[in-house]
């Protein structure tokens, strides 16, 4: 097999050596066990060092793309052996995590394993998890929500243990991390802020804002932040409180809740009161779901779009890229609000 690098062209040689020969496995011209030139051969032939072609060579190994053979050189592998090994950590499996889990499978097709890890938010059990399987996989995924164990484990260590060509990122960034990694996430104080300022027109009427915010420590506290960051900003009177069960409901008053008992808590004493939502009390839920779409009337929510995480994950990590992706967040208006 014969492999060119274009010297002009703004992708590092190295990689245009993975993807000539990733390319070339999966459209049958490089068939199993057909020999690829040497270290030597492909460092003289395109005037390379021997350090570019040999990190190329090594990727495509961990890849599971070429194998060695001591002695005798570097040989493509079966096709079956070239479905990509994908493990993915979550913190949980959650109605809005099956939704990400699924639409990523569904992206990914024939073309990866997946094996499906869950963490609990336990940093312990992360660590565990990753130490056993790190040299198992092509690509690890991985969402880094924690709150148990972190004073035990240092979680930026952990991450950059992982080779960043192998590094996946979903729901939240670690920007303090070096290297290029791929990541799609949200920017929690960012996104609460600006949904909250597009509903401006439908918060006016509510002198105070209430974020109910468990202390539980499982959610961003960026968001917290951000619900601030925002009440100052448009000088709106603002409680924080980790949950419904005591709260006397007034009017003028508008609730954003993270967890849907909260939600369900709240719909139940706005009817004991009488007030009307959207009216006089205001009802704004975390996260989408088919339910808050009927419920009460029509629950108005801010929300990520949880299939649109998956489908972007799969495919950047189908096309080997290592770039950081914002993924969409908005305000679904309806009569709560």
């Amino acid at each position: 097999m014969i492999i060119t690098i274009d010297p002009e062209s703004p992708v590092p040689k190295y990689k245009q050596i993975i993807n000539t020969v990733t390319q070339a496995v999966k459209n049958g011209i490089l068939r199993q066990d057909e020999q690829l030139p040497s270290i030597n051969e492909m460092s003289e032939s395109n005037y390379l060092a021997r350090d570019t072609v040999e990190k190329a060579y090594n990727e495509l190994k961990e890849r599971g793309i070429i194998k060695s053979v001591r002695g005798k050189g570097y040989f493509a592998q079966s096709t079956a052996s070239n479905k990509i090994k994908v493990m993915l950590i979550m913190n949980k499996m959650s109605s809005y995590k099956k939704i990400i889990y699924y639409a990523f499978l569904k992206a990914l097709g024939d073309a990866a394993v997946v094996d499906l890890f869950i963490h609990h938010y336990n940093a312990l059990i992360f660590k565990e998890i990753l130490e056993e399987n790190l040299t198992k996989y092509n690509y690890i995924v991985i969402m880094p929500h924690f709150y148990e164990g972190t004073n035990k484990v240092n979680i930026r260590e952990l991450l950059e243990k992982i080779p960043s060509h192998k590094l996946v990122l979903l729901d939240r960034d670690y920007p303090e991390l070096p290297g290029s990694y791929l990541a799609i996430y949200q920017d929690f104080e960012k996104d609460i802020f600006r949904a909250l300022e597009s509903g401006d027109d439908l918060l006016e009427k509510y002198r105070e804002l209430v974020l109910v915010f468990p202390v539980d420590g499982q959610y961003p506290p960026e968001i917290i932040r951000g619900f601030k960051s925002w009440c100052i900003s448009y000088r709106k009177d603002f409680r924080i409180i980790d949950n419904a069960m005591n709260e006397n409901i007034a009017e003028g008053t508008a609730y954003i809740m993270v967890e849907e008992t909260d939600l369900a808590e709240l719909i139940k004493k706005v009817r004991n009161s009488n007030l009307v939502p959207g009216k006089q009390v205001g009802l704004l839920s975390f996260n989408d779901t088919t339910l808050k779409e009927v419920l009460a009337d029509g629950i108005t929510v801010i929300t990520t779009d949880f299939e649109t995480m998956g489908r972007t994950a799969a495919a950047l990590l189908l096309d080997g890229k290592q770039i950081k992706v914002k993924n969409p967040f908005t305000m679904i208006r309806r009569n709560s609000l």
